[in-house]
């Protein structure tokens, strides 16, 4: 039985041994570019990891991993979709299923149901790590996760400007509400470098990931700067880890993996019992 198998009571993933949670309280901080890095940078430490696009409007692993748009997932003969795979990760997304322009014109409870036929219906291959893109926001998908399947732990991703902190405070205790424990903070875009001169500027402010990382007891697993290159590779389909493995981002990003790993394994000895949720009536 894998790690997150009956924790809770609810029933784990066939496939999966621990599935982490990449979310963040607001869009536009680099959620989706932080999870397939730390992603492939789990694959680059030798674990065998997928990830799930769970962003059920706004679907872009697809995009980011250069599958060419209008693959379509194979099914096994008991209609369980078959993960495609990507610069050595296995990959679910909803942007599989339907066109690039088709927009998702969904109320929350069937965005929810996707998710859930997503999650319960794809046949993951024996992974170690499964990673989880959440959409921005605390909403129906993040509950529905939380309901369905034990996630191990959730990474919040933010930027150091206030207006970001404020809606990471927002997901760090959506989290704690469900009881999945929060592994650690992200800062994306801590620094800009020039890519003329190489100045770096906090153009964003500083320090905010760990301010928040300090408050809530949590770590802070890393920090990314904001270049360009970063988002050339990202939407080039060669993210950062695989384009130039020995560089600085990557390496960040593989500092990040290990310590998720070091974290996930010291929830395991203290015996974390996962999530439950209680539906209070204020």
């Amino acid at each position: 039985m894998s790690a997150v198998q009956q924790m809770g009571g609810r029933p784990g993933l066939d496939g999966v041994k621990q599935i982490i949670a990449v979310a963040s309280g607001k869009g536009g901080v680099g959620k989706s570019t932080t999870a397939v890095n730390l992603a492939l940078a789990l694959a680059a430490e030798g674990y065998r990891t997928g990830i799930l696009d769970a962003d059920i409007y706004g679907p872009s692993q697809g995009m980011m991993l250069g599958i060419p748009s209008g693959t379509r997932p194979q099914a096994d003969e008991d209609k369980h979709f078959l993960p495609l795979k990507a610069h050595g990760i296995q990959v679910m997304s909803m942007s599989f299923l339907v066109t690039d322009s088709t927009p998702m014109v969904w109320r929350g409870p069937m965005a929810a149901g996707a998710l859930q036929q997503l999650l319960m219906q794809t046949r993951w291959d024996n992974l170690d790590y499964l990673i989880v893109d959440m959409p921005p926001g605390t909403g129906d998908i993040q509950l529905t996760l939380s309901q369905k399947v034990p996630v191990t732990g959730a990474v919040i991703v933010t930027t150091p400007q206030d207006i970001a902190l404020l809606d990471c405070k927002k997901g760090i205790e959506m989290f704690r509400k469900v009881d999945i424990p929060v592994l650690g903070v992200i800062e994306n875009m801590s620094l800009h470098i020039c890519s003329n001169c190489g100045h770096e500027e906090a153009i964003f402010g500083s320090g905010g990931g760990e301010r928040i990382a300090r408050d809530y007891e949590t770590e802070l697993l890393g920090q990314l700067p904001l270049l360009i290159e970063i988002r050339e590779q990202t939407d080039s389909g060669v993210p950062s880890v695989v384009a130039d493995p020995e560089g600085r981002v990557a390496q960040i990003y593989r500092g990040i993996a290990q310590k998720t790993v070091e974290l996930t394994k010291k929830l395991a000895e203290a015996g974390n019992q996962g999530p439950s949720i209680a539906v209070l009536n204020d």
